[in-house]
């Protein structure tokens, strides 16, 4: 396993984040390669990092980013998924056929909706 999977694991471990300063000790790195880890990290969207101060120093709060959980629900309409998914027709949303029909699904839905409250 390499260093940056190394780092991500010791992040992932502290629930609460790991403070930068620390974070290089634990690795026994220093803090410039640690530096670049970070925003190697941070670039892939990994981890987040925000300023703190510790001890009077001045340093960055750690921690892993939680996987999100895809929500495709706003994307149906009905049982009719969203045609502009994925859609590499260069069409106009006023004169799209799929589109519109999708909509008036949602409107259909809405209506049910309202009716059942």
């Amino acid at each position: 396993m390499g260093i940056e999977e190394d780092t991500l694991d010791l992040i992932k471990k502290n629930k609460d984040g790991i403070y930068q300063n620390a974070l290089w000790k634990e690795l026994d790195i220093d803090s410039r390669k640690c530096s670049r880890i970070v925003a190697k990290l941070l670039k892939e969207g990994k981890i987040t990092r925000e300023k703190a101060t510790v001890n009077g120093s001045n340093t960055y709060l750690i921690r892993a980013t939680s996987p999100e959980k895809k929500n495709f629900k706003l994307l149906l309409a009905g049982n009719m998924f969203s045609p502009c998914t994925g859609c590499r027709l260069a069409c106009q949303p006023e004169s799209c056929e799929a589109l519109t029909e999708w909509i008036l699904h949602l409107d259909e839905e809405k209506d049910g909706q309202e009716a059942k409250t």
